[in-house]
């Protein structure tokens, strides 16, 4: 049986099997662990044991990435790099993949609540922060990769996520016998442009404004995320209306939380362009 740095071909096979398994168990559909893995064992010169433990570290790459993963493969951190990279050439030639992922369009969202559970925002303190090197590896794939920026798909899940938080704001609102208020809220990135510096303008149930920027991710809820210079700017002169409603776990089901300036209790920046005026 071999041992030693899995080849990139071993790679390549073990990351097609767990997004298969994922494929499936983002669209509900029974599948079995065991079986996968005796047909790897069938492929791959590997232990049963060597074999979970890269479909756990096959999660960690995705959570790192700000992508879901499959639950029952806890993320296990300290992989090589190959497997890493293995997972980002998938992602690269298999696009369909990503964008239903992203749209939510693999997941039967009928039954789905119209108002959104809005927990707490995540602190230091809470269990779901992990140890100080995992959280360095995490943040290490997520600047190699460039999680917040890849423009084309924050697009189709940004808007995706504003029209999730749109429908929470309305049910609200109608919730709270505010009929009125619901009809007014607005869809202000879709209807003016991302000028304003938030995405919808709606209400709180006694009529104040809520000022909202929506922030969606399908990983985990320390994702990192853009935040542009005017948004910051609004939020800073206008801090009792503007808010961010951080969506995450979108794939699955929306979880949120929102954050309420000023932003630096919760989050730092770190500037990742920078404007070059001549001289």
């Amino acid at each position: 049986m071999a041992s030693g740095p899995w080849t990139d071909a071993e790679n390549d096979l073990i990351v097609a099997d767990y997004f298969a398994m994922l494929d499936a168990d983002l669209r509900g559909i029974g599948y079995s662990k065991a079986r996968h893995n005796r047909s790897l064992r069938n492929r791959i010169d590997r232990g049963r044991g060597a074999i979970e433990y890269k479909h756990q570290n096959i999660s960690a790459v995705l959570q790192g990435l700000g992508e879901t993963w499959i639950l029952g493969y806890k993320p296990a951190l300290n992989f090589q790099d190959s497997l890493r990279d293995a997972v980002a050439r998938w992602l690269h030639f298999h696009p369909e993949f990503q964008k239903s992922v992203l749209d939510g369009t693999l997941m039967d969202r009928r039954e789905e609540a119209a108002e959104l559970a809005v927990e707490l925002p995540p602190g230091p303190a809470q269990r779901n922060m992990p140890p100080p090197d995992e959280l360095k590896q995490l943040s290490e794939i997520a600047r190699r990769f460039d999680v917040a920026g890849r423009a084309e798909r924050d697009r189709v899940l940004g808007r995706a996520g504003e029209a999730r938080v749109l429908r929470h704001e309305k049910a609200v609102l109608n919730g709270a016998g505010r009929a009125d208020l619901a009809e007014s809220v607005k869809w202000v990135s879709d209807e003016e442009g991302d000028g304003a510096g938030y995405d919808i303008r709606s209400f709180t149930t006694d009529g104040r404004p809520r000022l909202i920027e929506v922030k969606t991710t399908n990983g985990w809820e320390r994702t990192p995320f853009y935040i542009t210079r005017n948004e910051r700017l609004v939020a800073e002169s206008r801090p009792g209306e503007w808010c961010m409603m951080r969506l995450w776990n979108f794939a699955r089901g929306p979880r949120a939380f929102e954050l309420h300036p000023p932003l630096e209790r919760y989050v730092a920046f770190h500037a990742t362009s920078y404007e070059a005026r001549f001289l």
